[in-house]
């Protein structure tokens, strides 16, 4: 297991290049004119001062150059400063957000990181639960329930579902408001007393023992947790489902009923873990996909988080908060991809000696 795991992180540091060379390369198609403008925060209107930027940054240089100096900085000729740099956090300025993209992204990541921590339960919880119950009870009400559930689920764009329990909960019922706190609670984390531990409030409630606060962040976060995993655990009751349904026509399966196991022994212990193999690929994969939700999501519920800080910054044509979001969306997916990997090894003993 060892072995596999080092295999599977040397491959790691190839595939972080490969992903920030593409990544750079879509600022290619701006000219070096345009691309200058993105490391300013006052757009000169000489062009003896846009020739100044470009040369600062190296932005007539040729490809390999560039990319060397936006991945780990340069030397300005002039200062011997080292400007520049993903590596060391210099991402350049959001113009959306008035301060160092970097800056944005710590800010906002707590909001976008405590919205999938919770979406992640019903995902991998519900959608499991239930395909494995579908599975045992094929053609049965169970079974029948849990297709209509996750053909609901197909049905409904994120957008359109976000709005609809938008209208239905709050608009309509009141239950459930958008934001992140209320009123009188977001007073109260700003107060000297509330120690923020990890910047995400309804964690940091509790660590603080402020069950009010808890309560009141919870009641905030349903509609939005709702909205993002609805479709990711209704694909993840499909395959379940289909893997389990699967896993029980084998042949061991038979073999094991024969032998007069009882259907309890013979689930538990050849069919779920066999039929968990594919469900674990794409529950990583799902949930690494929940970025991609978060947009919607927090733009409809007004979460401050850095979805709805690259929702404004494509609006805003801010091409560097927008290339900071998509930095951080492919090395989250490049690490739960490792995880999912590992988890693999561990489920299917055969993918360690391949």
């Amino acid at each position: 297991m060892t072995a596999y795991i080092i295999r599977r992180l040397m491959v790691l540091p190839i595939i972080l290049i490969g992903v920030t060379m593409l990544i750079f390369a879509m600022l290619q198609v701006l000219g070096p004119v345009e691309r200058s403008a993105l490391y300013v925060r006052d757009i000169p209107h000489s062009e003896s001062a846009l020739d100044a930027i470009i040369k600062r940054y190296g932005l007539d240089e040729p490809f390999y150059k560039q990319y060397w100096s936006w991945l780990v900085g340069r030397t300005d000729p002039e200062t011997g400063e080292t400007i520049g740099g993903v590596l060391r956090g210099d991402l350049g300025y959001s113009r959306t957000g008035r301060e160092p993209v970097i800056d944005t992204l710590k800010r906002r990541i707590p909001m976008t990181m405590e919205l999938a921590i919770w979406s992640m339960f019903p995902i991998v919880f519900i959608g499991i639960w239930l395909g494995i119950k579908a599975a045992l009870n094929h053609n049965r009400w169970p079974d029948q329930l849990a297709r209509v559930v996750a053909i609901l689920g197909y049905s409904f764009p994120t957008f359109v579902f976000g709005l609809l329990v938008l209208l239905i909960f709050y608009a309509k019922l009141g239950w459930f408001p958008p934001g992140r706190l209320s009123t009188e609670f977001s007073q109260e984390v700003l107060k000297p007393g509330f120690v923020n531990y990890t910047k995400m409030i309804s964690f940091d409630s509790l660590l603080n023992l402020r069950f009010d606060i808890f309560l009141d962040s919870l009641r905030h976060l349903i509609l939005p947790v709702i909205t993002l995993s609805y479709l990711s655990w209704a694909l993840l009751l499909k395959v379940t489902r289909s893997s389990m349904l699967e896993a029980l026509r084998q042949d061991y399966v038979t073999t094991a009923r024969a032998k007069g196991l009882s259907e309890k022994v013979v689930v538990n212990r050849h069919v779920r873990k066999n039929a968990l193999i594919p469900v674990a690929t794409i529950a990583g994969a799902t949930v690494a996909g929940l970025l991609n939700g978060v947009v919607i999501t927090e733009t409809i519920f007004n979460l401050p988080g850095i979805g709805s800080a690259a929702a404004a910054a494509a609006l805003s044509l801010d091409v560097l908060t927008m290339l900071g979001f998509a930095l951080f969306t492919a090395a989250l997916f490049i690490l739960v991809n490792l995880m999912v990997d590992i988890m693999y090894g561990v489920l299917d003993p055969r993918v360690r000696l391949e």
